[in-house]
């Protein structure tokens, strides 16, 4: 199963970077694995609609306002990921381009059917290359939920 897990933000902005902070984090967990691609996506674009596109399984990993204390994650899977990415258009700063691309990949008849999304509540969206201690505190426990996640996939496929 080809797994895309993509984190989003913008690592100039503190807490606003910490899906680019997951990846990077990830990357010696999940090192080896052929089947699964880390991607950097930034501040997103319509370049991530192809990556998208080609993924059997998806992950997404951003700052949102989960409307909770700074650090707090959670986990949305399937439609639970669709109705928070719809439902809550602000609750990111990139949630529109996000939203953008589900309809693009949705509109290609490919938006993957295995699908989650780790949305961690930012503590402070200001200059600075380093999360908050609380957010910094939550890479961790998020990269063990994707890379079980990544697990648990496998093993229904």
């Amino acid at each position: 199963m080809k797994t895309l897990v993509l984190g989003i933000g913008n690592t100039l902005l503190t807490d606003e970077g910490v899906g680019v902070h997951v990846v990077q984090a990830l990357e010696p967990l999940l090192a080896g694995q052929p089947d699964v691609t880390l991607l950097d996506g930034g501040t997103l674009s319509f370049t991530l609609a192809g990556p998208i596109e080609e993924a059997e399984a998806l992950i997404v990993v951003d700052a949102a306002n989960i409307r909770s204390y700074p650090g707090d994650w959670t986990l949305f899977e399937g439609e639970a990921m669709d109705r928070f990415l719809m439902g809550n258009r602000k609750s990111t700063v990139h949630e529109v381009g996000l939203t953008d691309l589900r309809a693009i990949a949705m509109l290609a008849g490919h938006w993957p059917a295995r699908r989650a999304m780790v949305a961690i509540q930012p503590d402070v969206v200001d200059w600075g290359e380093q999360p908050t201690p609380a957010v910094a505190a939550a890479i961790p426990p998020a990269c063990a939920a994707i890379h079980d996640l990544i697990r648990e996939w496998r093993d229904v496929a």
